[in-house]
């Protein structure tokens, strides 16, 4: 059976593009501050929907409005600063392999929220095994792995950035702590298949419209959270 989880290769997955689509933006927002970048999957309120769902969970394992956040693939950081909008007021790290990205966000950040300090933004190369930003609450994911899985990048033994993300969540999810991911190019059974390990389990998923196209059922975007707890 042919493995869904495989994505053929494309320019969305290139440090170069998203230099080249942040800094565009950016210039952009010097010229209008109004006009901080686009929002991913807004088509889909995507980030409505993944705010929404902290929300409705607080009290739940360690989502609190304290609780810490990282951001993977962070872009114009427009979902850290929705969630600081929305209450949340723990420390918040978005963390992108675009220095042009953290550039923007930063900007974003010293121009519209400049007497907070509970976010910030970092370069970073979140596969590099001397990354070490310690643990978190909560991580953040939206279309970051959709992008990456798109680079063609191989590791030892011919793992993809698909095979290793799991391990890279591992490591900077603390006990009883949330994976938030939302995707457009995997489906809710394709990214339980890439992330589930011993002791990330699938929590619960988030409800978006559904469609019927030759009598199939579906969706074009799923958000799940994934709990991360000891191994059995």
């Amino acid at each position: 059976m042919e493995d869904t989880t495989k994505l053929n290769t494309s320019k969305l997955g290139t440090k170069e593009y998203w230099d080249d689509f942040y800094s565009l933006e950016k210039q952009n927002f010097e010229e209008n501050p109004e006009d901080t970048g686009e929002c991913w999957f807004a088509d889909n309120d995507a980030e409505e929907k993944m705010v929404e769902f902290l929300l409705d969970n607080l009290g739940e394992y360690n989502i609190k409005e304290d609780s810490s956040m990282i951001d993977l693939g962070t872009g114009n950081g427009h979902l850290l600063f929705t969630l600081l909008e929305e209450g949340f007021k723990g420390e918040m790290i978005g963390v992108d392999y675009s220095e042009k990205s953290v550039e923007f966000a930063a900007e974003i950040l010293k121009t519209k929220y400049s007497q907070n300090d509970n976010v910030t933004f970092a370069t970073a190369d979140i596969f590099n095994e001397q990354w070490a930003p310690g643990k978190f609450d909560v991580v953040l994911d939206k279309g970051t792995l959709d992008a990456i899985a798109l680079s063609g990048i191989k590791f030892e033994n011919n793992e993809t950035v698909v095979d290793v993300y799991p391990k890279v969540i591992e490591k900077i999810l603390g006990e009883n702590s949330i994976l938030l991911i939302t995707s457009c190019n995997f489906t809710e059974e394709e990214l339980i298949k890439i992330i589930e390990t011993e002791t990330l389990k699938k929590w619960k998923s988030v409800n978006y419209p559904i469609f019927e196209f030759g009598g199939v059922k579906g969706t074009t975007i799923c958000s799940v959270a994934f709990l991360k707890s000891s191994a059995k």
